[in-house]
């Protein structure tokens, strides 16, 4: 009697034993995948934190160094580049006969020509372009020595650029002028690398009388 009593007392307390081994188990299981979980995180999270500042180091660098350009190209000298010193500003109704052809600079009408990537196909008023150079414009003119690729390749640069405009001039010396305040630069075709470079120079250069002035609600 009593034998068989502690025999099934014995056969009772096995499965208990066995279900609290598989539970610690299991509970260590899950503690291992939590730990793994959170490494997997953290070394997710890290990835993330060093791509973000590679990538904002790269484009603050990216940034300064093209600032850093642009201020090396302002500063740069353009072969060719003929200046005229101070010239006057005041305000005038009257016509004005300028010491240059295209005038880049002087007394010049109190309305502007629209600068903001105009291209005119007629030939504008002197005393308005050169109200538009006096706000930082440059003023690309060319005569019937350009040929319709110059033209096209002036007209594509000048619709894309802020505070610069474009006419024919079919008096002036040179195939193609371009002008800017008390500045101005003749070449012989749009493929000129000047071209460009006096773009970067002078569109609001240092020339400019009246930085950040309208360059649009002009007239003809």
């Amino acid at each position: 009697m009593g034998s068989a009593s502690k025999q099934s007392n014995k056969s009772n307390k096995q499965p208990v034993s066995d279900r609290r081994a598989r539970i610690a188990e299991l509970r260590a299981a899950e503690e291992r995948r939590d730990r793994r979980n959170k490494i997997i995180a953290s070394v997710a999270a890290g990835v993330l934190v060093i791509g973000a500042i590679a990538t904002g180091t790269w484009v603050v660098m990216d940034q300064n160094q093209k600032k850093k350009d642009k201020e090396a190209a302002a500063n740069a000298d353009i072969p060719g580049v003929q200046t005229f010193g101070d010239l006057s500003r005041n305000h005038v109704k009257e016509k004005v006969n300028y010491p240059m052809t295209p005038p880049v600079g002087g007394d010049h009408n109190a309305v502007w020509l629209d600068c903001m990537g105009h291209v005119y196909d007629q030939p504008v008023e002197n005393e308005r372009a050169v109200h538009s150079l006096e706000h930082g414009a440059v003023w690309v003119t060319y005569n019937g020595k350009a040929t319709p690729e110059d033209i096209k390749t002036l007209s594509d640069k000048v619709k894309t650029t802020p505070y610069s405009l474009m006419s024919p001039y079919p008096d002036e010396k040179g195939t193609i002028t371009l002008n800017a305040w008390s500045t101005q630069l003749i070449v012989d075709s749009a493929g000129d690398p000047r071209v460009n470079q006096f773009f970067t120079k002078y569109v609001q250069g240092k020339q400019t009388q009246e930085p950040g002035a309208s360059c649009t609600m002009g007239q003809m």
